[in-house]
């Protein structure tokens, strides 16, 4: 790699560290899928006048998943469906969403596509960040609370806030302790909002009745976390983005920015 004048990057997996950067000396270029990708030091790019470009990104498939994880909760679909493969019929009672409440931790992009489909199933719909935007509440008549009161009160509980410090361990078991015993916590969004291993007690312990979990603090989840083997988590591999219309953008658009870089005219610049 020592030779390579770029470098093209799928989501986070590979970290692209300063002692990385340092070593490639002949590197003038990083292109990545997203606009975002906390796995590159884009500080040390800066210092190295290595450039660092990005591609846009389809926001309709997390919300997508973000709902798969609350149905399948709401009725069940882990546990019927590995008893209908081992024979059995009807073995759990779910429960309907209409009249229940969705709170939302965070109504951007992602939040809101979701607080519009929570409406449609008939529910209430309550919403806390730490800049939530009070005229998009009004816009999609969704009630602006407090983070306790969006804890105590939710039915399901949905996480759509950017990770980083302001954010991280946003749900401890503090806030855990404070919920329903029969809410379910989901996150698409980015593992280390909530502390993993308050999760895992409250799972374990029944304090929720469940959780949807497609992020996690390490990825890939590690064979051994206690997560896989909790009968109230639905986990799904970090799918949030993964599509075949996300997959066509990302590629399409990285040839497009290194032939960009490649010009002296680079695009969607990550600085």
């Amino acid at each position: 790699m020592l030779d390579f004048e770029a470098l093209l990057v799928m989501r986070e997996r590979t970290p692209i560290t300063k002692n990385l950067i340092d070593n490639l000396s002949s590197l003038k270029f990083v292109i990545t899928s997203g606009l975002r990708n906390k796995s590159i030091d884009l500080e040390a790019a800066k210092q190295r006048k290595v450039i660092v470009c990005g591609t846009e990104i389809n926001q309709n498939p997390t919300p997508e998943l973000t709902w798969a994880l609350i149905l399948g909760l709401a009725r069940n679909f882990k546990e019927e469906f590995d008893n209908m493969y081992q024979g059995y019929w009807q073995t759990t009672v779910g429960v309907e969403l209409k009249g229940k409440i969705l709170g939302l931790i965070g109504l951007g992009r992602v939040g809101s596509q979701v607080a519009k489909i929570g409406k449609a199933f008939g529910m209430q719909v309550m919403a806390w960040s730490e800049n939530l935007n009070l005229d998009t509440c009004k816009e999609l008549d969704v009630l602006p609370c407090t983070k306790e009161d969006l804890i105590k009160n939710s039915d399901f509980l949905s996480i759509h806030v950017q990770g980083g410090e302001r954010y991280k361990d946003c749900i401890t078991l503090k806030e855990l302790d404070k919920m329903k015993k029969t809410s379910f916590i989901i996150n698409t969004s980015r593992g280390e909002i909530i502390n993993e291993d308050d999760l895992i007690i409250a799972l374990s312990t029944n304090v929720i009745a469940g959780a949807g979990i497609d992020v996690y603090e390490k990825e890939p989840l590690p064979e051994n976390n206690k997560l896989r083997f909790l009968p109230n988590a639905l986990l799904t591999p970090h799918i949030g983005y993964v599509t075949a219309e996300n997959y066509s953008i990302f590629y399409n658009q990285m040839i497009e920015g290194l032939e960009a870089c490649v010009n002296g005219k680079p695009i969607r610049v990550l600085e």
